[in-house]
């Protein structure tokens, strides 16, 4: 007998070729062929699914856009998967309340442009912004290049409804910042991949939205030299709005291949610095920031316009796809080492050997290396130069995560390197919330 048939409030897809883009997400990680993906329009889908999954004995594997980078989404073994890119609702923004509520299935250009539209910021921005549905980057606990200033994505969450292993829906929160009603339930399952239940919709905190912005692009002779600028510049007090960098690898790359635009950038390698604060476009500001550059400000460009602005993010934002397209096989990691400590880092990166290029977020130690022979690699040999790179973040006191999350990507280097205690307490949550693990199994632990 079928398990899915005749499921109420939902559209069930089972053919082969129709289930392929399925097994993918933007990762490297491919997944197995599901017993079907459904696309549950109302909550009587989902009641019937939690039923039927713990009776039948499979598993449910949530999915959005399917722009995750780190296998989160794609199936495993004798799983269905959850399609939430149909899941009702609308986008409600409430300026008195500075919020807006959404679902899971917005997408995040909407739920962005929605506030804005009443002058308001939702600040989180992951590259993939555009095209991704909000509902991954709670699950994902999604970062970008304003997470320097801003934080990331939990940072923004005040309540979440979520689907939990009784078939029902539950909210935790309130649409306000201030709930002392015991621990906070609804942030354990922001950035918890979907691994103790669904996230279906979410009321996010808004701020005022900037009117100001100071985006520099910033050349360097020397590439050493941008690994202490982060941290001069907090110790000033002076936190931009986001700090990316280019190492000289990714810049040869670009330069070699890339649009024209990319191929003109200046510097053995190159920051990008936004400020967004009132007065940041001001003459004394900017005099201040040149006086703490100091030599470094010498081939200082400053966007004079919207479009420049644009222009120089445009080529930041193609840098992944760029290097995906032309590295098919690579493998993109993020981890993460405070600002303090970016140059032991390099040091340490460069003893290694391990032939990498690397980009990202400088202003906060989110940095994004990237293997690109990794697909004309020994995996054994492979697995040993990715152990290598986290042991070394570890040791600096970083994280083998950023914001891409562990997925199925990083789950034996997170059970391998991670403190015993971390591990067992996430498995008693789990086998608390979810005891008949029905929920995105065999991802994270």
């Amino acid at each position: 007998m079928d398990v899915l048939s005749s499921l109420p409030e939902a559209t069930v897809i089972r053919d082969l070729s129709d289930l392929e883009p399925f097994l993918r997400d933007e990762s490297h990680v491919r997944g197995v062929a599901p017993l079907a993906v459904v696309r549950p329009h109302g909550p009587q889908a989902l009641r019937e699914l939690v039923r039927r999954a713990k009776a039948e004995g499979f598993g449910l594997v949530p999915r959005g856009a399917g722009t995750g980078k780190a296998g989160g989404c794609v199936p495993t073994e004798r799983t269905v998967v959850v399609d939430l890119s149909a899941w009702p609702g609308a986008t409600r923004v409430s300026p008195q309340d500075l919020c807006l509520s959404a679902p899971a299935s917005a997408p995040l250009r909407e739920v962005k442009a929605a506030a804005e539209a009443h002058g308001l910021f939702y600040p989180p921005d992951p590259n993939s912004w555009e095209s991704c549905a909000l509902g991954g980057t709670l699950a994902t606990n999604a970062g970008g290049p304003n997470a320097c200033k801003y934080g990331m994505t939990r940072h923004w969450v005040l309540s979440v409804d979520a689907l939990l292993e009784d078939g029902e829906i539950h909210t935790f929160g309130i649409s306000s910042v201030k709930d002392n009603s015991g621990p906070a339930l609804g942030q354990l399952l922001i950035g918890s991949e979907g691994i103790f239940g669904f996230i279906l919709d979410a009321t996010l905190r808004l701020t005022p939205l900037p009117r100001e912005f100071a985006t520099l692009l910033l050349p360097v002779k020397c590439w050493e030299d941008l690994l202490d600028l982060p941290g001069r510049l907090m110790g000033e007090g002076l936190l931009p709005s986001a700090f990316e960098f280019f190492d000289p690898a990714v810049l040869a790359e670009l330069r070699a291949h890339g649009p024209e635009e990319a191929r003109r950038l200046p510097g053995e390698a190159l920051a990008i610095l936004e400020f967004d604060e009132r007065g940041c476009t001001s003459e004394s500001f900017l005099e201040g920031l040149m006086d703490l550059l100091g030599p470094l400000a010498d081939r200082l460009e400053i966007a004079s316009d919207e479009r420049q602005r644009q222009g120089i993010w445009a080529v930041r934002r193609m840098t992944s796809a760029f290097l995906k397209e032309h590295h098919p096989g690579k493998v993109s990691e993020d981890i993460v080492v405070p600002r303090s400590r970016l140059r032991e880092f390099f040091e340490g990166l460069d003893q290694l050997r391990i032939p990498a290029v690397t980009y990202g977020h400088l202003g906060d130690g989110n940095l994004h290396v990237n293997l690109l022979a990794a697909g004309e690699t020994e995996p054994g040999l492979l697995e040993r130069q990715l152990m290598d790179l986290f042991r070394l973040a570890l040791s600096l006191g970083g994280a083998l995560s950023g914001e891409h999350g562990i997925g199925l990507a990083k789950r034996n280097a997170f059970l391998a390197l991670s403190d015993p205690a971390q591990i067992r307490a996430l498995r008693a949550i789990k086998q608390a919330l979810d005891p008949c693990g029905i929920f995105n199994p065999g991802k994270v632990i």
